[in-house]
Formats: C-alpha cells, structure tokens, sequence
C-alpha cells in the first residue's frame, strides 16, 4: 500500500524523555570492542554489528562552510524517531501516519510505514503502509513514533512498530515475507509509549527483549519468524541488547528496566546480573562495551553510570563493579568508546553537557557544554554531534578536550534520532524531515554549492 508522505505541525520542544537512541540489533559473532564498522554500509543500530557508531569512513572535511556542510537534499517524512538504516543506493527507515487531535494528542486510528529512499535523491523507491490502532492508555506525548530501527540482513528487512508488529520485508520491493503480532502471541509490552528495542541477528536468528514471565526475552527464525527460544522474567526495556565477546565467549547483553544481565545468545540462559535500578524502569541508553572486558551502562531518572568489569572462567562469569558516577546521566542517547574513555551526553531534565569518561575509574576528563542533550556519530577521527534543538557540530575529541571545528543549525525540530554516516553523507532526521549533507573533504572548500535534489526538498 503506497501513501503520500506526509508532513506533520511543528511541536514545541519536550520537557521530558522519550525512547530514541537506544534501538537496533547486532549481526553475527563479535569480536574485540572498539572496532569499525563498514563505512560504505549501516546496516543497523549504531552502524554495524559491533553497534559502535565508530565508522571506518573515508576522509572527512576538517572543518565546514559557514553556513554548514552542503545539502545534497532534503525531503519531509511523518512522525518517528526510528533511525536511518542503509547500504549502496538505498535507506529505509520507518514514520506514523496519524492525525493530531490537540496540542500534545494523537488519534487513536493511524499506521505506520515502511520506507526506502533513493539515497542519492530522496525520493520513494518503495513504501509498506499497515494500521497501528492504539489502546486508549498509551501515552505518545512526545511523538508516536515508530522509535524501533530497522534491520537489514541479507535481502530481507526487519523492522517493529510502536505496538510491537514485526515484520519481514524484501528489502528490493517491500513486500511482506512474513509478520507477527508480538503482543498477541508472546504478551509483548508497548510500555504505554510505543515499544522501542531493535530486533538483535544472531548466527540465523532474531532476538528481542519483550517482557513477560519466561518470554522477556525471545529468540525467533530469522527465515520464518518461527519460535527458537523463550526465556527469562525481567521488566520490559526500551533499550536495545548488544552482542559481546567475553574472553571468547559469545553473550547477550539486556538492559532492562531494573538491571543489565548477560545471557547464553543459544538459549536466553542467564550467565550474570548486576542491578541498575532506575525511577520509571527507564534504562534507554545502549550500554557500550569498552577495552579490558569493562561494560559502560548511564541513564537518568535518578540514576548514574556504572562501570563493570566481566571476567569468564571456564562456564562462569564474574561481575565486579569498578565504579559509579552519579553525574553521568546518559538520558535516551548513544555514547562512543575510544581507547581509555566514553564519550557522551549526559543530561535529563536540567542543563545538558557533552562529557569524557575514563572506563577504568568514572572520574570526567572533562566536561563541555554548548550542546543540549545529543547523540554522535565518530568517522575519521572525528566526532560528529547532533543535538536534540537540531544543532549539528564537527568535533575533534581526546582525553584532554574536546574541540569543536564547525557547528550549523540543521534542523528545526525535536531531534533525537541518531545521524547515520555512509561513505562521507550524513543522514539527519528530526520529527519532520530527513536531510542528507555532503561531510566530504570537498564540503570545506566549496562554500556556494546549491542544495541538490530540489524535487525530494518539496515532498
């Protein structure tokens, strides 16, 4: 079914969090932290399957026009935090089709859809469009999403709504390969706000946390959606597992609503816990697995961060804590790892900074402020930083400092979602629209290059 997109009024800027930025899935078996992911694809939640939005890209202007790096296009989408997923000449991403009834009040009735893009143009290639009636008690004050990002493994995409349908579509054509209702078969929660966690590849299956006693974590066929597994009594999360390698062995990471556990990825067997209770069962951010086997997990809503030291002998996994940091309060965006530090935004509902984290003791290396709450993309030794009030900077980041070499106002609404790096084109998305600019190294030398793809700019 192919639907005009549709652009929606503008909101005035939340209060209050949401999901984004702490949605996608992993591919296949990791190996060490910290490595690249393929530059010229992003293929899922934080680019690629070791999920480090670090990107293998190639060179990078060292510094911007003044009026920011070129626009290659612009074009409106609906209503959506989901971010951009995409490789050669094709993106998809997902958005809401649903009327405003007030002020912060959606209808009932809507769908959502499926899109992919021309990625040099913008324009429709294909688009899924499917009905997503709510509950009477889901509350969308901050936008109805989809916040869930799509998946791209082999020819197929997997993608999840705000109540929880998933479904398989060729990648080529968009139709539909197979779907579940997750919260008719499996009791999924929606958590009242439109369900937020990616679906997880793992060798030939898909893993999502869903909540529910014995169901919070489930693992299907990727070919058929057919159960493999079901396991686990945690809370419902709006975050997204990970993958990693603890001295050669595979684990599942979920971060749920009151601790981060790992998990055997064959079974859904729980291998070990360590709690991080949050108010609202609001752990959203993705925990980042960094050098010496040391997880990093923040949220806010009273929280903190954690670092956590994971060391595996023969079938058992020890947990020790190494620190906590009260301060570094990563509300719904992602954070990066480079050697010795995590670097990110912390902030919930007060002033944001823009902060550097040593892994081995929590103390700040520094703190920066200008920014208000955002997620970043590093490529090329460059840090890459979008902020929520749609304010986008080129950074250089250490252990000493932060440095910004351009910074350009993007967008003009809520922007949440995390950018998406292919080759040297920045994929932007705010709550109205998606902007692609040109970050090449031809983008610092040229400062009157026109805006292409004029036709995408006016859907």
């Amino acid at each position: 079914m192919v639907k005009q997109n549709r652009g929606l009024d503008v909101f005035s800027r939340p209060l209050a969090a949401l999901v984004v930025g702490a949605f996608c899935s992993v591919c296949g078996a990791l190996a060490a932290p910290g490595l690249l992911e393929a530059g010229e694809t992003w293929l899922e939640w934080g680019g690629g399957p070791h999920r480090s939005f670090n990107v293998d890209a190639p060179a990078l202007a060292k510094k911007w026009p003044k009026d920011g790096p070129p626009r290659i296009w612009s074009r409106r989408l609906g209503e959506g935090y989901s971010a951009i997923v995409g490789e050669a000449d094709r993106l998809y991403t997902m958005y809401s089709i649903r009327e405003k009834t007030g002020e912060e009040k959606w209808a009932l009735e809507g769908k959502e859809a499926v899109v992919c893009l021309n990625a040099k143009t913008g324009e429709n290639v294909w688009e899924y469009v499917y009905d997503v009636p709510w509950a009477k008690d889901m509350n969308m004050e901050f936008g109805p999403g989809p916040h869930s990002t799509p998946l791209l493994l082999g020819d197929r995409l997997y993608t999840i709504g705000c109540t929880v349908k998933l479904h398989c579509l060729d990648k080529a054509t968009g139709k539909v390969v197979w779907s579940k209702d997750l919260a008719k078969e499996y009791g999924a929660s929606n958590l009242n706000r439109g369900y937020g966690a990616s679906p997880l590849a793992y060798k030939n299956h898909l893993i999502l946390p869903i909540g529910g006693e014995g169901t919070s974590v489930i693992a299907l066929k990727a070919d058929d959606g057919s159960l493999v597994w079901k396991n686990q009594n945690f809370s419902p999360t709006y975050a997204s597992p990970i993958i990693i390698d603890v001295d050669g062995q595979d684990q599942l990471v979920t971060f749920t609503g009151e601790e981060v556990s790992g998990l055997n990825p064959n079974n859904g067997d729980l291998l070990w816990t360590h709690a991080q209770k949050t108010q609202y069962g609001a752990n959203i951010s993705t925990p980042v697995w960094c050098k010496d086997n040391i997880l990093f997990i923040s949220a806010a809503y009273g929280m903190g961060a954690r670092g956590i030291q994971l060391t595996r002998e023969g079938d058992t996994t020890t947990v020790k804590e190494l620190w906590y940091n009260g301060k570094m309060k990563i509300h719904h965006g992602n954070a990066v790892t480079v050697g010795d530090y995590v670097y990110g935004s912390s902030g919930d509902f007060g002033p944001a900074f823009f902060a550097a984290v040593d892994i081995k003791t929590g103390e700040f290396a520094w703190k920066k402020r200008g920014f208000s709450k955002a997620n970043c993309v590093l490529g090329d030794d460059k840090l890459i930083v979008l902020d929520e009030d749609g304010r986008l900077a080129l950074t250089k980041i250490g252990p000493k400092k932060m440095s910004v070499l351009s910074k350009t106002q993007l967008c003009d609404r809520v922007a949440w979602t995390v950018p998406t790096l292919l080759g040297s084109t920045l994929y932007v998305r705010d709550r109205g629209h998606i902007t692609a600019v040109d970050l090449s190294t031809t983008a610092d030398k040229d400062d009157s290059r026109p805006t292409r793809g004029g036709d995408a700019a006016r859907m």
